[in-house]
């Protein structure tokens, strides 16, 4: 087969060409996968700062729109900008604990401006990723990789029950979640060729007609925007205040953690290979930019979503033009309200239906990484105890496990798996002497 020929078996290729009708259905699957998750952090940051209801619609618009914008910045760089790789962004819910005190604290202005400076500052530290990149080893990355996994454990879960809504771990929403569930898997099972690839947007394609039967879907909202809408500029005069940018400015070294984790997970995974310190450096610096791009519009920062990367893990397709019709899509969301109050209505429990399996992958790639990097007596050092000390002390937070430190040490690791799991590995890898083996007396 040539290259340039157009076919759908190019989805398991990074550039292979597509058709469109084909490539459309993969392309939403990977928005639908992220789409209430991407909204859901703006609605928790906007409700600490007490903004209004259409201000917060107004920015779940501009959210849609900015997440597209940098999806395809990823797939198609500018200049050293972006990865060339099938990354979809969204807005991260890594923020929503500092963001909210901030808001708080200091009003969403001040949010915005700790934003468009965290965001420039990881963009220029991303394209300078060749000279510190060895500090991230593989077995750094794997451990990163593996707590990912664990962190979006509970966000199936709680997605499969319903969400943060009312009626969470009802009998509808139960019911819901198993039989969209049970339809990807079934779709899994018997569906022959690249149809096999689509059992997620079957599941949420039942789901969502299942849902509407049982009443859990309100289509009346749907038309309740208008038909177009153009994202506003500067909605928000930024404001600067120190702390506030320094309490982010962590937390964007700590989304920059997890990117590199979901970058190498989706690399490991989707295409089988390790990778390159451009592709880390160009994935870093679009997770900057397009933050400080997202703050313009009054939003929150973009990072890669870990629910496309296990997306990716379970169904191999990595195609980029393919990837780029969803953002296409979100885009247009973020243009036409019907569009993204369409999706944005799909209910929760169905999304967990589909989702709770997909995050399993992405731990499953961990253990996967961690076999590559070897199981040698310093990589189960590193691994086993910083994986115990991130899952148990985060776990055990509620209990008051981080109250002696400083508020700023605490909104960032006290509920953090993957930043403790980050800076504890990588400790441990500068320390830890390279030919530590077991003594035989």
């Amino acid at each position: 087969m040539e290259k340039n020929s157009i076919s759908v078996d190019n989805i398991y290729r990074l550039d292979g060409r597509v058709p469109l009708d084909k490539a459309i259905p993969f392309g939403l699957q990977h928005i639908l996968a992220m789409f209430v998750s991407n909204l859901a952090p703006i609605t928790i940051i906007a409700a600490a700062a007490g903004l209004p209801q259409n201000e917060i619609a107004m920015l779940l618009q501009n959210a849609m729109f900015v997440a597209g914008i940098a999806t395809l910045i990823q797939l198609y760089p500018v200049w050293k900008v972006g990865a060339k790789l099938p990354i979809v962004m969204g807005v991260s819910f890594t923020f929503v604990t500092v963001l909210s005190t901030v808001a708080v604290n200091y009003g969403y202005p001040a949010v915005i401006g700790a934003v468009i400076c965290g965001g420039i500052f990881e963009g220029v530290v991303g394209l300078f990723a060749k000279y510190w990149r060895k500090i991230i080893s593989p077995i750094v990355a794997a451990s990163v990789v593996t707590a990912i996994g664990y962190s979006l454990f509970t966000v199936g879960a709680r997605s499969f029950g319903g969400g943060y809504a009312e009626d969470f771990g009802s009998a509808q929403n139960l019911f819901l979640g198993t039989f969209t569930l049970v339809v990807c898997l079934a779709w899994n099972i018997y569906s022959k060729g690249y149809l096999k690839q689509l059992s997620v947007l079957a599941g949420l394609v039942a789901g969502y007609i299942v849902a509407i039967f049982m009443g859990k879907v309100d289509l009346s909202v749907i038309f309740a925007d208008g038909l177009i809408a153009l994202p506003k500029l500067l909605p928000y005069v930024p404001e600067f205040n120190v702390g506030a940018i320094f309490s982010v400015a962590i937390i964007f070294m700590v989304s920059a953690a997890e990117t590199i984790g979901d970058t190498t997970a989706m690399v490991s995974g989707g295409l089988g290979r390790e990778i390159t310190s451009g592709e880390i450096s160009g994935s870093l610096a679009c997770d900057g930019f397009a933050s400080a791009f997202s703050a313009l519009f009054g939003c929150p920062p973009v990072t890669s979503f870990s629910q496309n990367v296990g997306l990716i893990n379970m169904t191999k397709v990595v195609n980029r033009f393919t990837i780029a019709t969803g953002a296409a899509c979100m885009i247009m969301a973020g243009l036409l309200p019907p569009v993204g109050n369409f999706f944005a209505s799909l209910p929760e429990a169905v999304l967990g239906g589909c989702t709770i399996m997909m995050f399993g992958t992405i731990t499953v790639s961990g253990i996967q990484m961690l076999a590559q990097a070897g199981f040698t007596q310093r990589n189960i050092t590193i691994s086993s105890l910083s994986l115990s000390i991130g899952i148990g002390f985060t776990s055990a937070s509620e209990i008051g496990l981080w109250h002696i430190f400083p508020e700023v040490v605490q909104s960032v690791f006290s509920a953090n798996v993957v930043a403790v799991v980050f800076v504890v590995s990588i400790l441990l890898s500068l320390i830890l002497p390279e030919d530590m083996e077991i003594r035989k007396d």
